[in-house]
């Protein structure tokens, strides 16, 4: 055991320091009942003095009964004395928060994080989750292994700001093929996780009070980092086919998008609404953040071009996470930025954090173009097409015409609109009384909500719970 006590006084003996010492931390509850203290010796080695010094001290820690010894085993924290604590209240200073630090508290408050909730209910349609029993962990782990062991040490110094060399390489070839993203492997920045490319892509490109546009409802996490940075929210009406272009504001410095499975309706943005977007964002001298958070899933038809890929201006900024399609551990993101932005989003990341873990990095890149990556993807994709099968199924069945259902056509949740205005805090409560977790969209909306809906996540239940949820939400819908 290391304890630190600071021998700083010259008027006053060591002992008594020492004394004083595990006295204050007995009495803060640092040190708690039954807890052993280091023996003498060890303790008069730690902090260089003599060993009588020590034991004076423990002498008087046993005289006041702070401390009791046991034979053979050593000197403990006397139990019980939590009872007879005087009330030690350190002064607290006053810290003045900064803007962004206002913001930041600000968004706490507004922040839904399912991780913070109790036991999940038996029923959990909980969203935005991967399937982590299906991810191949044996071969990630001797992937893993492999490069821990076969690491120069060299490699195992600060990196490059911008990510490994192998993995952006990587990422570039997955992208051309998979999401038709036009890059190189100089325009990926690897990030913590997409939430970080949200966080830098504030901080680099808006200004306080600049006109930002966001879909509503959005994003809970790209909403309140702008926010946090004083930027003023406009809202833009999504439907069905996802946000409509003829209701962008005629300036804005930048677009928020979600546009393969817009978040959280689901809806898919259409062709010509994304020509429609590029065409408004090269008119508005503005930039466009596309989130593609879900695009590696979808189900009836061939996946659309990605915005990235059908811009010509260099205006489009691409974030993609390996959260929904690996695991959230692993905290791997990237940005695709234009050419003219690489310099300024390297820098901004190194003065973040430096760079992203490098072995974890050099394991996803052969994990990628190896072929595990997409095999895996394959197996999460017809996995995901037999739970969503299984919930509409379940739905028609159940619910018929008293919802009307939109996101199925990508991701991995779906939402339920009611025909009518209700209550959902209650709708939530009566369906967890039934075991049943489900979750609603008014967090998401700017300013109001217009709808009643919920969210159903379904990549991480079995087809047999997913009907059996359903079917106990009939009783509540």
């Amino acid at each position: 055991m290391s304890f630190v006590i600071p021998l700083l006084n010259d008027r006053e003996p060591l002992s008594r320091q020492i004394y004083l010492g595990f006295r204050q931390a007995i009495l803060r509850d640092e040190l708690r009942g039954d807890e052993r203290l280091p023996s003498t010796r060890e303790l008069a080695e730690h902090l260089d003095v003599s060993r009588t010094v020590v034991v004076l001290a423990y002498e008087q820690l046993l005289a006041e009964r702070f401390v009791h010894g046991r034979s053979g085993s050593g000197t403990y924290v006397t139990a019980g004395l939590a009872s007879v604590r005087p009330n030690l209240r350190a002064s607290r200073a006053k810290v003045r928060l900064s803007r962004f630090g206002r913001g930041v508290a600000e968004a706490a408050r507004q922040i839904d994080i399912p991780a913070g909730r109790a036991t999940s209910p038996r029923y959990d349609f909980a969203y935005g989750r991967s399937d982590i029993e299906l991810f191949p962990f044996e071969a990630w782990r001797r992937l893993l292994l492999k490069h821990a062991r076969k690491a120069p040490v060299r490699e195992l110094d600060y990196a490059p700001a911008g990510g490994s060399e192998a993995l952006r390489e990587a990422l570039a070839a997955h992208l051309r093929r998979s999401r038709a993203v036009l890059c190189d492997p100089s325009q990926v920045i690897v990030v913590s996780g997409s939430q970080q490319a949200l966080d830098l892509i504030a901080r680099v490109l808006v200004e306080r009070g600049d006109r930002v546009a966001m879909e509503n409802p959005c994003y809970q996490g790209a909403r309140e980092v702008l926010r946090s940075i004083g930027a003023r929210l406009l809202p833009v009406s999504v439907d069905t086919d996802g946000l409509n272009p003829a209701s962008l504001p005629e300036r804005a410095r930048i677009a928020f998008v979600t546009p393969s499975h817009q978040f959280p309706t689901g809806a898919i943005l259409p062709l010509a609404r994304r020509l429609a977007l590029l065409d408004w964002a090269r008119r508005a001298d503005a930039l466009v953040v596309e989130d593609d958070y879900d695009g590696e899933f979808r189900y009836e038809e061939q996946p659309l071009q990605s915005l990235q890929g059908l811009d010509t201006d260099g205006r489009v900024i691409y974030i993609g996470t390996f959260s929904r399609t690996i695991f959230p551990a692993l905290r791997i993101g990237y940005l695709i930025v234009p050419k003219s932005l690489t310099a300024v989003f390297t820098s901004a990341k190194w003065l973040c954090d430096r760079h992203t873990a490098t072995l974890e990095q050099e394991t996803l890149a052969e994990f990628i173009s190896s072929g595990m990556y997409e095999r895996h993807l394959r197996r999460v994709r017809r996995r995901n097409a037999a739970r969503r099968k299984a919930m509409l199924e379940a739905i028609d069945r159940h619910l018929g015409n008293r919802v009307q259902v939109t996101g199925y056509g990508a991701g991995a949740h779906v939402v339920l609109w009611s025909d009518r205005r209700i209550a959902e805090t209650a709708v939530l409560e009566a369906a967890a009384s039934r075991g049943v977790g489900i979750y609603g969209i008014s967090p998401y909306f700017l300013g109001k909500p217009s709808r009643s809906g919920f969210m159903l996540g379904y990549s991480r239940m079995k087809e047999a719970d997913i009907r059996e949820g359903i079917r106990r939400l009939r009783h509540v819908l």
